[in-house]
């Protein structure tokens, strides 16, 4: 007995959508695991509680993580009380030498950020999670801050926000 290419063809199709459709749940193609079940977000205001204050981090940073979960996940956005909640504060600025010439003369910054997060899942309380996350981007001595600031804290906010997600949404 031939079996017809095109059979096998769709039958193969078929058994891949019917495998990929009863695993929704472990997995998506955006990256996360959210459970289906989860249907909304919602996303407090960080407050900038550091002991160096930039006016616009605090806006910045709330509204990159919003934007992750919209690019990145199909939740609904509600004012509070979401199955995902988050909220937190910017607890940390600082501008360190990392490294010194042999005149010690720093040739080297790092900015590093802190952000202490609390993220509430309605859904299985045991995704929830309360804690703080650093990142860091290094620049040479020879710029001011106020010359690499804005560059600096956008790739320091790219690194924060997606560990941020991937302690939320990605399970792995």
């Amino acid at each position: 007995m031939k079996i017809s290419k095109n059979i096998i063809r769709y039958s193969g199709i078929i058994l891949l959508l019917l495998a990929m459709n009863s695993c929704r749940s472990c997995y998506s193609f955006s990256g996360t695991s959210l459970s289906p079940d989860i249907k909304t977000v919602s996303i407090d205001f960080f407050q900038n509680m550091a002991p160096i204050v930039v006016p616009t981090l605090s806006n910045t940073f709330t509204e990159a993580l919003i934007d992750k979960f919209r690019k990145q996940t199909k939740l609904n956005f509600v004012d509070y009380n979401g199955d995902l909640a988050f909220s937190g504060e910017i607890t940390g600025y600082n501008v360190t030498s990392i490294s010194v010439t042999a005149n010690e003369i720093a040739a080297q910054n790092r900015l590093t950020i802190t952000v202490k997060v609390r993220c509430v899942n309605a859904i299985d309380e045991k995704q929830s999670f309360d804690k703080s996350f650093s990142a860091y981007a290094d620049f040479d001595s020879s710029q001011s801050l106020d010359s690499a600031q804005d560059a600096l804290i956008q790739e320091i906010l790219k690194t924060l926000i997606e560990n941020i997600f991937n302690e939320a949404a990605a399970n792995w």
